[in-house]
């Protein structure tokens, strides 16, 4: 992003008489970002010899390395005098308190959808959302040209499930178009000249999606996106719902019951540009704008003229689902790679994730060196983690455990997910086999083309935690699968965790190749020679069910007597390669993942093997 105040010039700028705020929602890789590419690229967004990136909108280091939209973004395009506020919105379940976010700021929907797979989990949970505020779809059937598209089915589905979702005959009556984003092109058929590229979406657009509602009154805007600006401080993202409103003008900020949190002057206001955003001096009802110079107004936050009293009314959000302890990190080794290691730095960062992300609920501990953190899933906290460790923290994290409530009747009711696996068909009996283990219910199972099946289940988060990379051992790589919350519901009771026990380290030091090699028959291990160990930290997997004390320190002695170089050669098992997502499914209860900006660790809870058999004690009284 260009710094805002520099290489930019101010305009002055009305609301265009024509203008209009959509939203691209689809499921993840469907194509959403690709086509937001092709949509800047034709309206004339990027010169013609200019170099651009691919998926210019993924800016997010993590979200260039994974391939995944995580932040919602906004863009804008001019096309026929007409400009079009374009957000691009993650397709993943675990960042769905930014899709409900973005969807109060726009008019109108395209719903992305693969020929081939068709409508997945997080297609059917946002365009839930975006018909109950009554938003008029827009279906875009993209890559076509796979040769496993299945066009005809795939627009039955949609409809479906757009009927299955309450949708009214307005919203059901929804235009098609079909196409490829990745080759530039969307159609009224299939089979029609990809000459024309995005004007028939460009046209459907403009005649399709209803121009913004403008309310009488004074300035009001709903705070949607939260950012942090390095030049400019906080940034509000949000569409402003009546009035105008100029830099330097006076404002208050509202929470959601109505309570004034701050009030003040907005230093600069900044419109969306394609991918930049330029500053303007007057922005109008029914645009998209960025504000900055309220240090305290956040999301769901309504920011307003002094004369308001009456706050916005914002979207509920879904409650998280799993929770996390982030806990300051004590091993032998703190503080020797990373620069932040402190409970109150730790706190600090936690708490400002939480003003930004509504769908992140951060709450201390009764340990004052420890906060719990609950969001959507295991991914969502696993992005906020690996985003912490390139900031320099150094923390151990626990294993991650549902959030259970309580019915009327005092019966506990824990987290239920839809759970969709696209599979081999050679591989669907040992699926619905470890599934059925995990508390699952299977309730459709049907071909999806090419000898593969599509499996759904209704399966309690807990059960999941862990499952993914067993299904791709399970399946040799070749599973698809996605999940979605569907609901609290009774408790299914008690689920078989880790069978195997854990390798432990006896004494601190560095890890030497001929002890580890003398070791291999315990199990396989998870460092390598030259890496720093301490007492209590998990070295390997035990091949039984107990966990297992080794002294990986101990070299081979010397002696006088000549020995041949094949005896010196030590050639060892390639370890277990632990990344963060598999550190947190793989710990047990007693463990925690210790996360510095250069290293993963596992290691017990408890260092000292005698306050681990204290524990235990403690815990075998209590159950």
């Amino acid at each position: 992003m260009l710094n805002p105040l520099k290489g930019t010039q101010t305009v002055t700028r009305r609301r265009p008489m024509n203008l209009r705020n959509i939203a691209i929602i689809a499921h993840v890789d469907h194509g959403k970002t690709t086509l937001v590419d092709k949509l800047l690229q034709q309206s004339g967004t990027y010169r013609d010899n200019q170099r651009v990136q691919e998926r210019a909108m993924d800016s997010n280091d993590i979200e260039k390395e994974r391939g995944i939209t995580i932040l919602a973004k906004c863009t804008s395009v001019l096309w026929d005098d007409v400009q079009i506020n374009i957000v691009d919105t993650p397709g993943h379940a675990d960042f769905g308190g930014e899709v409900e976010r973005i969807l109060s700021m726009v008019d109108g929907v395209i719903v992305l959808v693969d020929a081939a797979e068709g409508p997945m989990p997080q297609t059917k949970f946002v365009v839930g959302k975006a018909l109950k505020l009554g938003l008029k779809p827009i279906v875009a059937i993209n890559k076509v040209d796979r040769q496993d598209a299945r066009i005809t089915e795939v627009v039955n589905e949609v409809f479906d499930l757009f009927a299955a979702l309450d949708a009214t005959d307005d919203q059901l009556d929804f235009p098609i178009l079909y196409g490829s984003g990745r080759n530039g092109w969307m159609a009224d058929s299939p089979d029609a000249s990809h000459d024309v590229g995005m004007k028939p979406l460009f046209d459907l657009v403009i005649k399709h999606v209803a121009p913004p509602v403008v309310e009488e009154g004074a300035f009001r805007m709903l705070g949607t996106i939260l950012e942090a600006n390095p030049y400019l401080g906080r940034i509000i993202t949000g569409r402003i719902s009546a009035g105008s409103v100029k830099p330097n003008q006076a404002v208050k900020v509202l929470s959601r019951d109505g309570k004034t949190v701050e009030t003040g002057r907005i230093t600069k206001i900044l419109a969306f540009r394609g991918l930049e955003r330029q500053p303007v001096e007057l922005a109008e009802a029914g645009d998209i704008v960025a504000i900055a110079g309220l240090p305290k107004g956040t999301v769901a936050d309504t920011f307003c003229d002094p004369s308001v009293e009456i706050p916005i009314q914002a979207q509920p959000i879904d409650p998280p689902t799993v929770s996390m302890s982030f806990i300051v990190n004590n091993s032998p080794l703190a503080g020797t790679e990373g620069d932040k290691v402190t409970s109150r730095l730790i706190r600090d960062r936690l708490l400002r994730e939480a003003e930004g992300n509504v769908a992140l609920k951060v709450v201390e501990s009764a340990d004052r060196d420890a906060m719990e953190v609950s969001g959507r899933g295991e991914l969502q906290l696993a992005i906020l983690i690996e985003n912490m460790r390139r900031e320099g923290f150094e923390l151990s994290v626990s294993r991650p455990r549902v959030v259970l409530t309580k019915d009327e009747n005092g019966n506990t009711l824990e987290p239920v997910e839809e759970v969709v696996i696209d599979v081999d068909e050679e591989f669907s009996g040992v699926v619905v086999q470890k599934m059925s283990e995990r508390k699952a219910e299977m309730i459709e199972m049907r071909p999806s083309g090419g000898n593969r099946l599509r499996l759904v289940f209704y399966a309690p988060t807990r059960g999941l935690i862990g499952y993914q990379g067993e299904l791709m051992t399970d399946t040799k790589g070749t599973a698809i699968m996605n999940r979605l919350f569907h609901d609290y519901l009774p408790y299914k009771g008690e689920i078989a965790g880790r069978r195997n026990g854990v390798l432990i380290s006896n004494d601190q030091g560095e890890a030497v190749a001929y002890a580890m090699f003398k070791l291999e028959d315990r199990g396989p291990m998870m460092i390598e020679p030259g890496w720093k160990v301490y007492k209590g930290m998990i070295i390997g997997e035990h091949t039984r069910e107990n966990d297992l004390e080794l002294n990986v320190l101990k070299g081979k002695q010397l002696s006088n007597i000549r020995t041949t170089s094949k005896d010196e050669a030590v050639r060892l098992t390639p370890p277990i390669r632990m990344t963060l997502e598999k550190a947190l499914a793989y710990i047990e209860s007693d463990e925690l993942v210790e996360i510095t900006p250069k290293s993963i660790r596992l290691r017990k809870k408890h260092l000292d093997a005698n306050d681990r058999k204290r524990a235990e004690k403690t815990k075998e009284v209590i159950a």
